[in-house]
């Protein structure tokens, strides 16, 4: 799949997105320059010499596994199953424990694999087109907490959630892993370094007095006002966002994260319970509508309205079809249902399309949250591009009407 895609996100070089397939790619060049399946590759060179008998990974769902910890997910007032389906190798499927994790970050101090050439290189951080340094170097990311140097990573699959640290000057190795997705394996590691680095550490910044219970006064706005902020807004953090007059009340919707209400603090500004914090509007010159959303722990989101109301097109029927991907060798139906817009796909069943702007949807789902239909020079519509999360603008191509 990943030797058939076409686009990049963005020019080589131009700055940096995590990217599991980039590690997908490395275990293939492995195989491909030792001539041994990564996992034989790994347990001969790496596990094996550092000790780790209980490390490796896991291409079989059929080979059982002695204590085994599953992954869960939580579901309202309790916990479901979050099952990792698949076995690749490169970005995912290593089966290990904490304990053994120390054994490879200890090998930064002593390091018995790859030597001291190795360990540096593992450490040069990459250096983009306009010279600027990112943190991210060869599978690791470089930082530093509260004065110390640190190499660390995390990561998560399914329900299970992983964070390594390595504080090279002080010789300390964490590892946490977890089998809730919602558990702050970071977090707790970083906890366990306070408290096993003591006056090592520089002193902690302190936050600012909390402030008293806050007493929100609400007005009341007719829905003439708040319709006057309806409409779909491009997020810079690289979503869509929906705002809609319902019954009186100011509703937002964001792809992934359901639906919640704007409560009015004033004419334009408004208190969202989830994620907690406040959205203000305000009119541009050039008739444009922006929003800054305020967090209470102090981070801010802005967007501009590419669509003060929703398109209502006349002829749906011309973007019906069966659309197919070469690149994820995968297809959407588009049909039309009750006078709306819906794809249709063996695994994830039915998704309703809400118009934005011409030949331009909106869905709930993350990895298709903006759907754009693409048209030749005689109008006539060829395709369509979707995408979301790290992955934009795959185009599926109409193969029939």
């Amino acid at each position: 799949m990943l030797f058939r895609q076409k686009e990049l996100n963005f020019v080589p070089n131009a700055r940096h997105l995590y990217s599991n397939g980039g590690y997908t790619l490395a275990a293939e060049i492995v195989t491909r320059v030792s001539g041994q399946p990564l996992p034989d590759f790994c347990r001969e060179r790496i596990f094996e010499p550092l000790g780790m008998a209980h490390t490796h990974f896991h291409i079989d769902n059929r080979r059982i596994v002695h204590d085994r910890a599953y992954s869960y997910s939580e579901n309202g007032s309790g916990y479901q199953a979050e099952p990792l389906n698949y076995a690749n190798v490169g970005a995912t499927s290593l089966f290990t424990t904490a304990p053994e994790l120390v054994r490879w970050l200890d090998n930064f101090r002593e390091p018995k694999v790859g030597g001291p050439q190795a360990i540096a290189r593992l450490q040069e951080q990459a250096v983009l087109a306009d010279g600027n340094k990112i943190d991210y170097a060869l599978g690791v990311a470089i930082g530093n907490h509260r004065g110390l140097k640190t190499i660390s990573h995390g990561g998560g699959d399914a329900g299970y959630r992983s964070f390594v640290v390595w504080f090279p000057d002080q010789e300390l190795g964490i590892a946490v892993l977890s089998g809730l997705a919602s558990f702050d394996v970071g977090g707790i590691a970083f906890k366990v370094a306070d408290a096993a680095l003591g006056d090592k550490l520089a002193p902690e910044a302190q936050p600012a007095p909390a402030p008293p219970e806050t007493k929100r006064n609400y007005v009341k706005l007719d829905s003439q006002n708040l319709k006057q902020f309806a409409g779909a807004y491009k997020l810079d953090a690289g979503v869509m966002a929906n705002f809609f007059e319902k019954e009186g009340r100011l509703m937002a919707e964001v792809p992934g994260q359901g639906t919640e209400e704007l409560h009015p603090l004033s004419t334009n500004r408004f208190f969202i319970e989830m994620p907690a914090g406040e959205v203000q509007f305000s009119a541009q010159k050039d008739g444009a509508m922006r929003l800054k959303f305020s967090h209470e722990h102090g981070s801010t989101v802005t967007g501009e309205r590419i669509a003060a109301t929703p398109w209502e097109p006349k002829d749906l029927e011309a973007l019906c079809g069966i659309y197919w991907s070469d690149e994820l060798e995968t297809q959407y139906t588009i049909k039309l249902k009750d006078g709306k817009l819906t794809a249709e796909h063996i695994r994830h069943g039915t998704i309703n399309l809400r118009p934005t702007m011409p030949d331009r949807f909106a869905t709930r789902e993350w990895f298709m949250s903006e759907v754009k239909f693409q048209r030749d020079p005689s109008g006539k519509v060829f395709g369509m591009t979707l995408g979301g999360g790290r992955l934009t603008g795959i185009l599926f191509k109409r193969r029939a009407g």
